[in-house]
Protein backbone atom coordinates (compact mmCIF):
# COMPACT_ATOMS: atom_id res chain seq x y z
CA UNK A 1 0.00 0.00 0.00
CA UNK A 2 1.61 3.49 -1.00
CA UNK A 3 2.34 5.75 1.78
CA UNK A 4 -0.34 8.01 2.73
CA UNK A 5 0.57 11.44 0.53
CA UNK A 6 0.46 13.67 3.74
CA UNK A 7 3.48 12.12 5.09
CA UNK A 8 5.04 11.47 1.64
CA UNK A 9 5.07 15.40 0.89
CA UNK A 10 7.80 16.47 2.54
CA UNK A 11 10.14 14.22 0.48
CA UNK A 12 8.34 15.25 -3.05
CA UNK A 13 9.73 19.05 -3.78
CA UNK A 14 10.75 19.24 -7.26
CA UNK A 15 9.14 18.52 -10.93
CA UNK A 16 11.84 15.91 -11.11
CA UNK A 17 10.32 14.50 -7.65
CA UNK A 18 6.87 14.78 -8.89
CA UNK A 19 7.33 12.88 -12.27
CA UNK A 20 9.02 10.34 -10.88
CA UNK A 21 6.66 9.78 -7.52
CA UNK A 22 3.44 9.85 -10.49
CA UNK A 23 5.44 7.32 -12.76
CA UNK A 24 5.69 4.95 -9.77
CA UNK A 25 2.08 5.28 -8.66
CA UNK A 26 0.55 4.79 -12.26
CA UNK A 27 2.72 1.72 -12.76
CA UNK A 28 2.20 0.21 -9.53
CA UNK A 29 1.42 -3.40 -9.71
CA UNK A 30 -0.85 -3.28 -6.83
CA UNK A 31 -3.10 -0.70 -8.94
CA UNK A 32 -6.73 -2.50 -8.87
CA UNK A 33 -7.41 -2.59 -12.12
CA UNK A 34 -4.06 -1.72 -13.72
CA UNK A 35 -4.46 1.87 -15.46
CA UNK A 36 -5.04 1.71 -19.03
CA UNK A 37 -2.90 3.72 -21.48
CA UNK A 38 -3.68 5.12 -24.64
CA UNK A 39 -5.60 8.94 -24.65
CA UNK A 40 -2.54 10.51 -25.15
CA UNK A 41 0.48 8.76 -24.20
CA UNK A 42 1.07 5.23 -24.16
CA UNK A 43 3.40 4.44 -20.89
CA UNK A 44 3.00 5.40 -17.00
CA UNK A 45 6.48 7.80 -17.67
CA UNK A 46 4.59 9.65 -20.24
CA UNK A 47 1.41 10.58 -18.57
CA UNK A 48 3.29 11.43 -15.14
CA UNK A 49 5.16 14.05 -17.33
CA UNK A 50 1.93 15.37 -18.74
CA UNK A 51 0.15 15.50 -15.60
CA UNK A 52 2.80 17.23 -13.65
CA UNK A 53 4.05 19.24 -16.39
CA UNK A 54 -0.15 20.02 -17.16
CA UNK A 55 -1.01 20.79 -14.01
CA UNK A 56 1.51 23.74 -13.67
CA UNK A 57 0.98 25.52 -16.93
CA UNK A 58 4.77 24.53 -17.94
CA UNK A 59 5.42 23.63 -21.93
CA UNK A 60 5.73 19.87 -22.29
CA UNK A 61 9.14 20.52 -23.63
CA UNK A 62 10.38 22.09 -20.54
CA UNK A 63 14.25 22.01 -20.13
CA UNK A 64 16.00 19.51 -18.08
CA UNK A 65 17.62 21.81 -15.66
CA UNK A 66 13.82 23.12 -14.78
CA UNK A 67 13.20 19.56 -13.13
CA UNK A 68 14.78 20.88 -9.84
CA UNK A 69 12.84 23.91 -9.61
CA UNK A 70 10.76 23.64 -6.16
CA UNK A 71 6.63 23.68 -5.94
CA UNK A 72 4.64 24.99 -3.84
CA UNK A 73 2.77 23.22 -0.94
CA UNK A 74 -0.42 24.46 -2.90
CA UNK A 75 0.95 23.24 -6.18
CA UNK A 76 1.94 19.44 -4.90
CA UNK A 77 -1.44 19.15 -3.29
CA UNK A 78 -3.08 19.74 -6.39
CA UNK A 79 -0.66 17.25 -8.30
CA UNK A 80 -1.40 14.70 -5.58
CA UNK A 81 -5.01 15.18 -5.80
CA UNK A 82 -4.92 14.85 -9.34
CA UNK A 83 -2.65 11.41 -9.25
CA UNK A 84 -4.96 9.77 -6.94
CA UNK A 85 -7.70 10.87 -9.23
CA UNK A 86 -5.89 8.72 -12.19
CA UNK A 87 -5.82 6.30 -10.36
CA UNK A 88 -8.85 5.45 -8.55
CA UNK A 89 -11.32 7.34 -10.98
CA UNK A 90 -9.45 6.00 -13.59
CA UNK A 91 -9.64 9.88 -14.78
CA UNK A 92 -8.07 10.74 -17.99
CA UNK A 93 -4.82 12.95 -17.75
CA UNK A 94 -6.20 15.28 -20.63
CA UNK A 95 -9.40 15.79 -18.01
CA UNK A 96 -7.32 16.37 -15.37
CA UNK A 97 -5.23 18.79 -16.66
CA UNK A 98 -7.25 20.39 -19.63
CA UNK A 99 -4.15 20.03 -21.91
CA UNK A 100 -3.19 18.13 -24.67
CA UNK A 101 -1.06 18.36 -28.23
CA UNK A 102 -2.28 17.40 -31.31
CA UNK A 103 0.55 17.92 -34.27
CA UNK A 104 2.73 19.45 -31.20
CA UNK A 105 -0.21 22.11 -31.05
CA UNK A 106 -1.73 22.91 -27.41
CA UNK A 107 -5.01 21.80 -27.05
CA UNK A 108 -7.91 22.59 -24.52
CA UNK A 109 -10.11 19.54 -23.89
CA UNK A 110 -12.67 18.59 -21.31
CA UNK A 111 -15.15 15.82 -20.88
CA UNK A 112 -17.64 17.20 -23.79
CA UNK A 113 -15.08 15.72 -26.31
CA UNK A 114 -12.60 13.11 -27.22
CA UNK A 115 -9.12 13.25 -26.40
CA UNK A 116 -7.27 13.49 -29.29
CA UNK A 117 -5.32 10.87 -30.56
CA UNK A 118 -5.77 10.87 -34.28
CA UNK A 119 -3.07 9.40 -36.79
CA UNK A 120 -4.63 11.63 -39.29
CA UNK A 121 -2.06 14.41 -37.64
CA UNK A 122 0.87 12.77 -39.48
CA UNK A 123 -1.19 13.04 -42.60
CA UNK A 124 -1.52 17.00 -42.08
CA UNK A 125 2.19 17.07 -41.12
CA UNK A 126 2.71 15.31 -44.41
CA UNK A 127 0.49 18.22 -47.12
CA UNK A 128 -1.52 14.48 -46.85
CA UNK A 129 1.20 13.38 -49.64
CA UNK A 130 0.16 11.32 -52.04
CA UNK A 131 -3.13 11.84 -51.83
CA UNK A 132 -3.01 15.46 -52.59
CA UNK A 133 -1.39 16.52 -55.47
CA UNK A 134 -0.51 20.68 -54.67
CA UNK A 135 -1.36 21.18 -50.85
CA UNK A 136 -1.14 24.73 -51.97
CA UNK A 137 -4.32 25.04 -53.71
CA UNK A 138 -6.29 23.95 -50.85
CA UNK A 139 -9.26 26.42 -50.54
CA UNK A 140 -11.74 24.58 -48.37
CA UNK A 141 -11.32 21.83 -45.49
CA UNK A 142 -13.86 20.19 -43.52
CA UNK A 143 -13.12 18.48 -40.40
CA UNK A 144 -16.54 16.70 -39.85
CA UNK A 145 -17.27 14.87 -36.29
CA UNK A 146 -14.76 17.82 -35.14
CA UNK A 147 -14.81 17.50 -31.14
CA UNK A 148 -12.12 19.84 -30.06
CA UNK A 149 -11.21 20.85 -33.10
CA UNK A 150 -7.97 19.25 -33.44
CA UNK A 151 -7.85 17.96 -36.68
CA UNK A 152 -9.37 21.35 -38.48
CA UNK A 153 -7.34 23.80 -36.68
CA UNK A 154 -3.97 21.36 -37.19
CA UNK A 155 -4.93 21.83 -40.87
CA UNK A 156 -5.40 25.66 -40.78
CA UNK A 157 -1.79 25.78 -39.06
CA UNK A 158 -0.69 23.76 -41.60
CA UNK A 159 -2.24 25.33 -44.72
CA UNK A 160 -2.74 29.26 -43.72
CA UNK A 161 -4.46 29.47 -47.32
CA UNK A 162 -7.28 27.61 -46.78
CA UNK A 163 -10.76 28.62 -45.13
CA UNK A 164 -11.22 25.25 -43.05
CA UNK A 165 -15.03 24.52 -41.26
CA UNK A 166 -15.36 22.21 -38.00
CA UNK A 167 -18.58 20.75 -37.58
CA UNK A 168 -20.16 18.78 -35.40
CA UNK A 169 -23.38 17.30 -34.15
CA UNK A 170 -22.93 18.50 -30.48
CA UNK A 171 -23.31 21.43 -29.60
CA UNK A 172 -20.94 21.57 -25.97
CA UNK A 173 -18.46 19.81 -28.02
CA UNK A 174 -18.80 22.41 -30.68
CA UNK A 175 -18.08 25.25 -27.47
CA UNK A 176 -14.83 23.22 -26.70
CA UNK A 177 -13.87 23.52 -30.69
CA UNK A 178 -14.79 27.69 -30.07
CA UNK A 179 -12.57 27.89 -27.32
CA UNK A 180 -9.44 25.87 -29.35
CA UNK A 181 -9.72 28.47 -32.34
CA UNK A 182 -9.74 31.55 -30.08
CA UNK A 183 -6.90 29.92 -28.30
CA UNK A 184 -4.72 29.52 -31.42
CA UNK A 185 -6.03 32.69 -32.67
CA UNK A 186 -7.92 31.09 -35.51
CA UNK A 187 -11.10 33.20 -36.05
CA UNK A 188 -10.56 34.63 -39.49
CA UNK A 189 -9.59 30.96 -40.79
CA UNK A 190 -11.54 28.41 -38.57
CA UNK A 191 -15.43 28.60 -38.80
CA UNK A 192 -17.53 26.02 -36.49
CA UNK A 193 -21.02 24.68 -38.00
CA UNK A 194 -23.20 22.72 -35.73
CA UNK A 195 -24.59 20.15 -38.20
CA UNK A 196 -26.03 16.54 -38.16
CA UNK A 197 -23.55 15.61 -40.22
CA UNK A 198 -23.91 17.33 -43.58
CA UNK A 199 -27.25 18.75 -43.33
CA UNK A 200 -26.38 22.35 -42.06
CA UNK A 201 -23.72 22.09 -44.63
CA UNK A 202 -23.01 23.44 -48.25
CA UNK A 203 -22.50 21.39 -51.57
CA UNK A 204 -19.98 21.21 -53.55
CA UNK A 205 -17.35 23.00 -51.77
CA UNK A 206 -14.83 21.36 -50.11
CA UNK A 207 -11.71 20.37 -51.69
CA UNK A 208 -11.15 17.82 -49.12
CA UNK A 209 -13.28 16.59 -45.94
CA UNK A 210 -11.92 14.78 -43.34
CA UNK A 211 -13.53 12.62 -40.69
CA UNK A 212 -13.28 10.95 -37.65
CA UNK A 213 -16.59 10.10 -37.19
CA UNK A 214 -17.36 7.35 -34.28
CA UNK A 215 -16.70 4.16 -35.40
CA UNK A 216 -16.28 1.65 -32.27
CA UNK A 217 -18.58 -1.29 -32.29
CA UNK A 218 -21.28 -2.41 -29.59
CA UNK A 219 -19.51 -5.08 -28.26
CA UNK A 220 -16.47 -3.70 -27.75
CA UNK A 221 -18.21 -0.20 -26.42
CA UNK A 222 -19.71 -2.57 -23.67
CA UNK A 223 -16.01 -3.50 -22.94
CA UNK A 224 -14.17 -0.34 -22.65
CA UNK A 225 -11.33 0.13 -19.94
CA UNK A 226 -13.00 2.61 -16.94
CA UNK A 227 -10.97 5.04 -18.60
CA UNK A 228 -12.60 5.61 -21.73
CA UNK A 229 -15.81 5.81 -19.99
CA UNK A 230 -14.95 9.22 -18.96
CA UNK A 231 -15.21 10.21 -22.66
CA UNK A 232 -18.61 11.26 -24.63
CA UNK A 233 -20.00 7.33 -25.47
CA UNK A 234 -21.65 9.19 -28.80
CA UNK A 235 -18.11 9.82 -30.24
CA UNK A 236 -17.03 6.33 -29.64
CA UNK A 237 -19.79 4.35 -31.16
CA UNK A 238 -22.27 4.39 -34.03
CA UNK A 239 -24.13 1.06 -33.73
CA UNK A 240 -23.79 -2.51 -33.94
CA UNK A 241 -20.81 -2.68 -36.12
CA UNK A 242 -19.76 1.18 -35.29
CA UNK A 243 -20.25 2.30 -38.80
CA UNK A 244 -23.57 3.70 -39.14
CA UNK A 245 -22.32 7.31 -39.41
CA UNK A 246 -19.48 6.43 -41.97
CA UNK A 247 -22.00 4.87 -43.88
CA UNK A 248 -24.00 8.10 -44.38
CA UNK A 249 -21.06 9.97 -44.58
CA UNK A 250 -19.88 7.31 -47.53
CA UNK A 251 -23.17 8.09 -49.20
CA UNK A 252 -23.29 11.71 -49.69
CA UNK A 253 -19.59 12.94 -49.08
CA UNK A 254 -19.51 13.20 -52.96
CA UNK A 255 -21.94 15.65 -52.50
CA UNK A 256 -20.31 18.34 -50.38
CA UNK A 257 -16.76 17.71 -52.63
CA UNK A 258 -15.42 19.65 -55.72
CA UNK A 259 -14.46 18.05 -58.74
CA UNK A 260 -11.49 16.74 -57.89
CA UNK A 261 -11.95 16.70 -53.79
CA UNK A 262 -10.98 14.05 -51.60
CA UNK A 263 -12.53 12.51 -48.80
CA UNK A 264 -10.09 11.14 -45.67
CA UNK A 265 -12.22 9.24 -42.83
CA UNK A 266 -10.77 7.33 -39.66
CA UNK A 267 -12.27 4.05 -38.76
CA UNK A 268 -9.81 2.67 -36.27
CA UNK A 269 -10.23 -1.00 -35.83
CA UNK A 270 -12.94 -1.01 -37.25
CA UNK A 271 -11.77 -1.27 -40.66
CA UNK A 272 -12.52 -5.26 -41.61
CA UNK A 273 -15.95 -4.92 -40.85
CA UNK A 274 -16.11 -1.91 -43.19
CA UNK A 275 -14.53 -3.97 -46.15
CA UNK A 276 -16.77 -6.61 -45.35
CA UNK A 277 -19.85 -4.24 -45.18
CA UNK A 278 -18.60 -3.54 -48.51
CA UNK A 279 -16.72 -6.52 -50.55
CA UNK A 280 -16.65 -4.69 -53.81
CA UNK A 281 -14.97 -2.05 -52.91
CA UNK A 282 -11.52 -0.99 -53.13
CA UNK A 283 -10.59 1.35 -50.05
CA UNK A 284 -7.01 2.46 -50.31
CA UNK A 285 -5.60 2.65 -46.26
CA UNK A 286 -2.87 4.78 -45.81
CA UNK A 287 0.08 2.97 -44.28
CA UNK A 288 1.40 5.11 -41.14
CA UNK A 289 4.97 5.57 -40.46
CA UNK A 290 4.32 6.36 -36.89
CA UNK A 291 1.58 3.80 -35.63
CA UNK A 292 -2.07 4.23 -36.53
CA UNK A 293 -4.41 1.93 -38.53
CA UNK A 294 -8.02 2.32 -40.76
CA UNK A 295 -7.74 5.36 -42.68
CA UNK A 296 -8.83 5.37 -46.06
CA UNK A 297 -8.76 7.87 -48.89
CA UNK A 298 -11.32 8.01 -51.60
CA UNK A 299 -11.70 10.59 -54.27
CA UNK A 300 -15.09 12.48 -55.74
CA UNK A 301 -14.56 10.05 -58.14
CA UNK A 302 -14.62 7.13 -56.08
CA UNK A 303 -17.30 8.27 -54.09
CA UNK A 304 -19.82 8.28 -57.19
CA UNK A 305 -18.49 5.32 -58.84
CA UNK A 306 -19.11 3.55 -55.55
CA UNK A 307 -21.84 5.03 -54.91
CA UNK A 308 -25.19 2.73 -55.58
CA UNK A 309 -23.01 0.28 -53.19
CA UNK A 310 -22.97 2.62 -50.78
CA UNK A 311 -26.89 3.43 -51.09
CA UNK A 312 -28.07 -0.43 -51.17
Amino acid sequence: MPEPITTSMPALQTIYDWVRYATSRFADPENTPPLVFGQGCDNAFDEAHALVLGLLNLPFDLGVSYFQAQLTRAECEKIATAIEARIDAKMPVPYLTNRTLFMGLPFYVDERVLIPRSPIAELIAGDFAPYIDAPEDLRHILDLCCGSGCIGIACASQFPQAIVTVADISAPALAVAEKNIAMHQLAHQVLPQLSDGFDALPKGQYDLIIANPPYVDSETMANLPDEFLHEPAFALGSGEDGLDLTRRILQTAADYLTPNGCLIVEVGASWPLLEAAYPDVVFQWHEFMQGGEGVFVMTADELMAYRPMFCQ
